[in-house]
């Protein structure tokens, strides 16, 4: 997190103990994860838990809202720092999750899309919650197209174009933990790569022949 702590601080504890239910949610689920796990793996006792949290519910509401200031930090700006090409960027935030199904087995997939699936339909705080987590994710690869430019045919909508990499991501981890196999996955980011690579195909064409040159790319409304 981008928040300098101090040792022994109660910001500190209470950070520590999100980022590890963040991570033990990741790895068992969170109807899994006991909350005795979470003390000893934080190395607190159960009364520091409490003081922050009232209950295991209150716990995830707040690791959801830990994993929105996490997404820039851990995920986003690391890729960002790799290359300034915008497109390229696509393919390497997804090289990111492949890498981290093989260094688990083809294990745990995506936190936040893993709670979407085991969360309570009836449990809107958290859903709302989940739903800002994928917002945010799909907002910041927007910029990148974006960031395109003209690159990309001026009445792609680049907004839907991010929901779609979101969509490609989080279908393809969960296939590829369902088979065992990372080839769902990277059967379905190729037919991403295709699929940009023919929009940039026919952007170059189009302005070769002077059509569309200068028309305003469409992001969100």
């Amino acid at each position: 997190m981008v928040a300098q702590l101090q040792p022994g601080s109660a910001l500190e504890t209470k950070e520590r103990i999100l980022l590890t239910a963040f991570q033990l949610f990741h790895e068992q689920g969170f109807h899994a994860t006991g909350i005795a796990t979470i003390v000893r793996e934080a190395g607190i006792n159960p009364g520091s838990l409490y003081h922050f949290f009232e209950s295991k519910d209150h716990l995830l509401l707040n690791v959801l809202e830990f994993a929105i200031g996490y997404l820039g930090p851990a995920v986003m700006e690391p890729v960002e720092s790799q290359t300034p090409d915008p497109i390229a960027r696509i393919f390497a935030l997804l090289n990111q999750y492949r890498d981290g199904m093989v260094r688990h087995g083809c294990r745990m997939g995506c936190p936040i899309g893993n709670l979407a699936l085991e969360v309570s339909d009836g449990n809107l705080n958290a859903r709302r919650l989940i739903h800002r987590n994928f917002e945010n994710w799909a907002s910041r690869v927007e910029g990148w197209l974006v960031e395109a430019g003209y690159r990309f045919p001026s009445d792609v909508n680049r907004a839907q174009l991010a929901r779609f990499v979101l969509t490609v991501m989080e279908g393809g981890l969960m296939q590829a933990r369902a088979a065992n196999d990372l080839k769902p996955f990277d059967d379905s980011v190729a037919v991403l790569r295709d699929h940009l690579n023919l929009l940039l195909r026919t952007q170059a064409g189009r302005s070769r022949t002077g059509k569309k040159k200068h028309t305003k790319p469409r992001t969100r409304k």
